[in-house]
């Protein structure tokens, strides 16, 4: 039978018009080819879209935790770096009060001047010096009985300093309202009182050899003097060299409370100035320390003493850190 034929019978039928044989043939050429074409891809080391998506994600895993690890280094040495500068220096007494300008020699009255190695300046403004911590107030000393038997309620001293600023012109008139005595103003011998005044300061002498300069970076004035009856302005002061050396003053009681007022200071030293009542109860203490140059200050010694009696003041170099002439000054001493 021709082709021809063939179709024509196979249309009638429904029949394909290929040979079963070669339909058969081809067939599994053709699934060999399929299988053939899916073992040539994956032979070929090409991934599929899905081991792509994995791989990617993967990375991505890597990735974040790089970056983790790297905030969390960075957090921790933060941290450590904090922790260091917010450390606190090295301790000091609150008692203490540091200065600042580069060491030189006192200009004094027949002193002559010693060469001295250079020192650092902390930088401090004399005009604003942090505040001294006063000492604490004494404990109260015992009673006695009252006449009828009962034990009154103890009395407690009244004895306190107090750090205060010192003005650029101290006026002595004002502020020594009672008694007022001022060292220096002609050599280291010389003083000036308030004329008219309670007498109540009293220059008990005290350790070593005075000696008269005219530094202070303040200036005392008075119109009210007894041997210079008026000052304008003047510099001058009184000062002590070397450790344990200093000043020992005292101050008259009346039975009523009040406030002396100190002005003081130290070069290449630190000094302790200390308050003491008659009644045997603790002293107040306070220090001023400037190890490179000279510094000043005020202090308010508020207290009550019974007539009759003394409050007792020492002001004494408690460390020289010159060894030619480490030093304590008094300018100046003012009652109300």
């Amino acid at each position: 039978m021709g082709k021809t034929d063939r179709e024509r019978t196979c249309r009638r039928s429904g029949v394909p018009a290929t040979a079963p044989t070669a339909a058969g043939a081809g067939t599994p050429s053709g699934g060999s080819g399929a299988a053939d074409g899916g073992t040539g891809a994956a032979g070929s080391g090409q991934p599929t879209r899905s081991a792509q998506r994995r791989m990617a994600r993967t990375r991505q895993r890597r990735l974040w935790a790089v970056e983790g690890l790297t905030v969390v280094v960075c957090l921790v040495g933060l941290v450590a770096y904090l922790g260091r500068e917010s450390a606190p220096g090295p301790g000091t007494d609150p008692a203490i009060v540091p200065g600042g300008q580069a060491g030189v020699e006192r200009p004094s009255f027949g002193r002559t001047a010693s060469a001295l190695p250079a020192v650092v300046s902390p930088g401090l403004n004399p005009r604003a010096r942090p505040a001294l911590t006063p000492t604490a107030t004494p404990e109260a000393g015992s009673a006695a009985p009252a006449p009828d038997g009962t034990l009154p309620v103890p009395a407690r001293p009244v004895l306190s300093i107090t750090r205060v600023e010192v003005p650029a012109t101290v006026d002595l008139t004002r502020v020594g309202t009672r008694d007022w005595l001022h060292w220096g103003s002609r050599g280291a011998d010389s003083t000036v009182r308030k004329r008219d005044g309670s007498g109540a300061i009293v220059d008990a002498g005290g350790p070593g050899v005075r000696a008269g300069h005219d530094t202070n970076p303040e200036v005392f004035a008075w119109r009210d003097g007894a041997e210079a009856h008026q000052e304008t302005g003047t510099s001058t002061g009184v000062h002590t060299c070397g450790t344990d050396s200093g000043f020992a003053l005292a101050v008259a009681g009346d039975g009523e409370v009040r406030t002396a007022r100190l002005y003081v200071g130290v070069w290449m030293a630190r000094g302790r100035l200390e308050a003491r009542l008659p009644d045997g109860s603790p002293a107040a203490t306070v220090r001023l320390e400037d190890p490179h140059t000279e510094h000043t200050a005020g202090f308010d010694v508020r207290f009550q003493a019974p007539r009759g009696t003394r409050l007792s003041l020492s002001w004494i170099t408690e460390h020289a850190f010159n060894p030619d002439c480490g030093s304590v000054s008094l300018q100046a001493v003012a009652l109300r």
